[in-house]
């Protein structure tokens, strides 16, 4: 895994979730940073973790308020996604307070493949739908 570089690409245009993306990009990286640095204390990994966590569900809490007030025809199978990934990454993050699992590169790989995969095929569908309800 390298670090994930914003690409213009990437952006949804609409200013305020292009830079929620970023900023998940930001904390995708830091997590990685960390995760390197092997003398690094596994309190600061989870608390990266954790807000790594929060943010995404804040995220996930500015799309779908989008998806709402416009009634965007994909919204509940959007939603969905976003539920399994909360469901998946709690119960990485239930398994890492419990000793179970490591922090570890497999998942920045996870995060990094599912950020950019639902990117590129969730998120881009809604670009024009906001665009036409005046959101940029």
């Amino acid at each position: 895994m390298m670090l994930i570089k914003w690409k213009e690409e990437y952006s949804v245009n609409v200013k305020e979730i292009d830079e929620q993306h970023q900023h998940l990009i930001s904390m995708i990286n830091q997590l990685y940073k960390n995760i390197s640095n092997v003398s690094l204390d596994e309190i600061l990994l989870a608390q990266t973790l954790d807000e790594l966590i929060e943010f995404a569900k804040n995220h996930f809490g500015t799309e779908e308020k989008y998806f709402d007030k416009f009634g965007y025809p994909e919204a509940e199978h959007h939603k969905s996604i976003h539920r399994l990934f909360t469901e998946k990454i709690s119960l990485f993050k239930e398994g890492y307070k419990n000793k179970k699992v490591k922090i570890s590169f497999d998942l920045i790989d996870f995060l990094e493949d599912w950020f950019l995969n639902h990117l590129a095929s969730e998120d881009k569908k809604y670009t024009k739908f906001f665009n036409e309800h005046g959101l940029y």
